[in-house]
């Protein structure tokens, strides 16, 4: 009987190497580019708008699947009261849309959801208070929120605010919002569109010591 040929690949047992070594890289590639796009980001915290929840240099993991599926099953994805979100800000000089200005790179913000649409919003003397139908004489959301002076948004608010959240954005605020320290919707930058939200923050991996759910 005659004996089969050796296929070209085990006469070229280094070429077979190479191709399964790149065969392998672009899965990697392809695997990470599917799990940043549709499951989960890491962002690096700049900055001091969210103390003393977070710090400036902390890393933090963003849950994209929640937002994937959301899209996936046609629906807009809608954060809860409270959470602490990440957003593509887009363009810095004027309203917020559901897509950049050509040319112009996504800027990314953290900041605390605060409002939904149709819901005022006031600032007064310091107090943050949100009135909807469930609450018509307000009530002040970071009370669900806040553990002390040290975690959670802290209890003075700058800023003169009396507004109504428009249809399809939310109004978010960072928790360190004595002064100038947080740029958010109390401040200028306006209320964000449900489409520019990259998705919550759900794990705060650096530093080491200070890893935590959220």
């Amino acid at each position: 009987m005659e004996q089969s040929k050796p296929s070209f690949l085990k006469k070229h047992p280094l070429l077979k190497d190479l191709l399964s070594l790149a065969i392998f890289v672009v899965v990697v590639i392809i695997g990470t580019f599917i799990l940043n796009a549709y499951v989960y980001r890491s962002y690096d915290v700049v900055g001091k708008s969210m103390e003393n929840t977070l710090h400036n240099e902390d890393r933090v993991i963003v849950n994209r699947l929640t937002v994937s599926w959301s899209h996936f099953l046609g629906k807009e994805y809608i954060p809860k009261r409270g959470q602490v979100i990440v957003f593509a800000n887009g363009d810095a000089h004027g309203a917020l849309t559901c897509s950049a200005p050509t040319g112009q790179k996504d800027q990314y913000l953290i900041k605390r959801v605060i409002a939904f649409p149709g819901e005022r919003v006031t600032v007064k003397d310091g107090i943050l208070t949100v009135y909807n139908d469930e609450y018509p004489d307000g009530f002040h959301p970071d009370d669900e929120t806040r553990v002390d002076e040290n975690n959670g948004p802290k209890s003075y608010s700058s800023g003169d605010v009396d507004m109504i959240v428009p249809k399809g954005e939310i109004f978010v605020s960072g928790d360190n919002r004595e002064g100038t320290h947080s740029f958010d919707s109390r401040s200028g930058l306006g209320t964000i569109p449900f489409c520019r939200i990259i998705g919550p923050v759900m794990l705060r991996i650096y530093p080491f010591d200070q890893i935590r759910t959220f």
